[in-house]
């Protein structure tokens, strides 16, 4: 049987057909790149940082009571004047709970708490000052005459007669006892001192305080 013929046609195919074999390209590899991979885990962590801030945020926020109209200094507190707000605020001011509003009604305003103010334990009180009896009287102070650590409503104090500059201190000097009522500084750096004392030791009190030459002394504050 005689051997089949090869044609150049068919020479020529058969090797066009090996170079596409050979010259075929192989599917591209994909090349991992650790900038990309970082980037995309920082993007998670700093959205997860942003969410637990919003968590804190929120659960942090407490209910308090605020004046919802302003209220003087010894004017009585009615359920009408407070509101309850949902704020985030220091513990360290003492804020009346939302939960205690009802308690505050009948008291009255131990200070001015302007509207929208927070009102705190110390912004209120059980009695009008000053109580009957009693007189308020204002002192002026000079540095070194009060204490350098603030003083607070409430504190028990003693107003001392001072003999002045280079003078000698005759026997003991006379005391008033007082309670402070409220503490101000003035332009001159002097403590603005208002105190509470009995009526009949008032009239001396402020006379003492015109001249000038009185100290406060701050008693324990332990009670």
């Amino acid at each position: 049987m005689p051997a089949p013929t090869v044609t150049e046609p068919a020479l020529r195919a058969s090797a066009a057909l090996r170079g596409s074999d050979r010259t075929e390209e192989s599917p591209p590899k994909w090349r991992r790149r650790p900038s990309r991979t970082l980037a995309a885990v920082a993007v998670v962590l700093v959205g997860a940082l942003a969410g637990a801030w919003a968590w804190t945020s929120t659960t942090a926020t407490v209910d308090v009571v605020a004046a919802r109209t302003t209220l003087l200094r010894g004017e009585v507190i009615d359920r009408a004047d407070l509101i309850a707000v949902r704020v985030g605020v220091d513990p360290a001011l003492h804020p009346v709970r939302a939960s205690e509003i009802d308690t505050l009604v009948g008291k009255r305003a131990a200070l001015d708490i302007a509207a929208g103010g927070f009102v705190t334990t110390d912004a209120v009180s059980d009695g009008l000052l000053p109580a009957r009896g009693y007189s308020v009287v204002g002192l002026s102070v000079g540095a070194g005459l009060v204490p350098s650590g603030p003083l607070e409503p409430g504190d028990q104090v003693r107003i001392v007669t001072t003999p002045g500059q280079q003078a000698d201190v005759d026997g003991v000097p006379g005391t008033v006892g007082a309670t402070v009522v409220r503490v101000t500084s003035a332009d001159n750096g002097e403590a603005l001192v208002d105190v509470q004392v009995p009526e009949s030791a008032a009239a001396e009190l402020a006379a003492r305080a015109a001249t000038g030459r009185v100290a406060v002394v701050l008693d324990s504050r332990e009670r």
